[in-house]
């Protein structure tokens, strides 16, 4: 069996996994929040105690690039490293993917009630994929085929030159400037920085807001979790927090059109992560796909690309059915040393 794991900067959620079930049943499964542990190792262990089962193999998705079987866990102190797993765990073998390209391994394999269809397009068969995760922070990665089967890469363009797309994005972007040498699309379109945009809302803009809203979203223990609450409540919707989300929505949608056009994904592109399923009314307005749309000459292309967003949990199935493949391909070896 395997043991597979999301590990995110603010939640981490590890599964067993057999050959037999696949990636979407696991045999067992936990969650639990990363910051309360000292490192993978210790979650893992506490994991597979308490489940009593046995693993052969592991496989991590982690937020961070992996260079060399070693990750720097991003917005964690953590170091991940394939060796230490291998020995601290007694497994046969460990595998670390960065977090998107698990995502994107989940792609090939997603059910209907994987996701939620925000444009069907006209798919391109065989053709690129992109994928764009907003979390705690902002992972893309894409698929390309080859020798018939998908297979994912890793990217680190969350962290590439925010390129505001409007006036209100400009004045955005002078403003973030303010307190940052360098900002990335992940500044302003995360769960990290969703606050950032709410302050440029608040201290330039001076978008107005209840007292009680004000003061509420400033004591919250999760300021961007206060905030999308206040944009989507029924009753009485923050103004301030509603031109939050709706420009990280614009600038998210600009940002996966910026990466379609960059992979030509017109196989398909898939939104994943924690923000986009939060806020996944506001997701499904006109703004969105107008963003996603507005490239120029290009904009009647980018209307038949099919855009999804995946809700289920396609981060540890992705990690899940990239280690039962590699656990498959493993077999006949460790029988032919067994043989001999």
């Amino acid at each position: 069996m395997l043991l597979a794991g999301d590990i995110g900067g603010t939640k981490t959620a590890v599964g067993v996994f057999s050959q037999e079930k696949g990636p979407h049943m696991p045999l067992a499964e936990a969650e639990v929040h990363s910051a309360d542990y000292p490192s993978l190792e210790a979650i893992a262990a506490e994991f597979l105690a308490k489940t009593g089962l046995h693993v052969d193999r592991a496989c991590f998705g982690v937020a961070g690039p992996v260079l060399a079987g070693r990750a720097k866990i991003t917005n964690l102190p953590w170091i991940v490293d394939q060796t230490s797993l291998t020995k601290e765990l007694g497994l046969k073998a460990v595998h670390l993917l960065n977090d998107l390209e698990a995502i994107a391994c989940a792609v090939p394999g997603l059910r209907a009630e994987d996701v939620e269809i925000l444009s069907t397009g006209q798919p391109v068969e065989r053709a690129n994929i992109a994928v764009l995760a907003p979390g705690t922070g902002l992972g893309e990665a894409f698929l390309t085929w080859d020798d018939g089967e998908y297979r994912a890469h890793s990217s680190e363009g969350g962290h590439a030159d925010f390129a505001p797309a409007d006036e209100i994005q400009m004045r955005l972007l002078a403003f973030m400037r303010q307190r940052f040498d360098h900002v990335s699309f992940e500044h302003v379109c995360s769960g990290v920085g969703i606050p950032q945009v709410y302050e440029f809302f608040r201290d330039s803009e001076k978008t107005p807001e209840m007292p009680g809203t004000t003061e509420g979203i400033a004591l919250a223990g999760d300021r961007t979790k206060a905030i999308i609450q206040s944009a989507l409540d029924p009753a009485a919707p923050s103004q301030r927090s509603v031109a939050t989300i709706e420009t990280v929505v614009s600038i998210m949608g600009s940002e996966a059109g910026n990466l379609a056009l960059k992979v030509l994904a017109v196989g398909g592109v898939y939104l994943a992560g924690g923000i986009p399923v939060h806020i996944l009314p506001v997701l499904r307005s006109a703004r969105f796909l107008q963003s996603f749309r507005h490239k120029g000459r290009f904009s009647e292309m980018m209307s038949r690309i099919p855009v999804h967003l995946m809700i289920s949990k396609v981060g540890i199935a992705g990690a899940a059915a990239y280690g039962l493949r590699r656990e498959a391909e493993a077999q006949p070896a460790d029988e032919l040393r067994r043989a001999s």
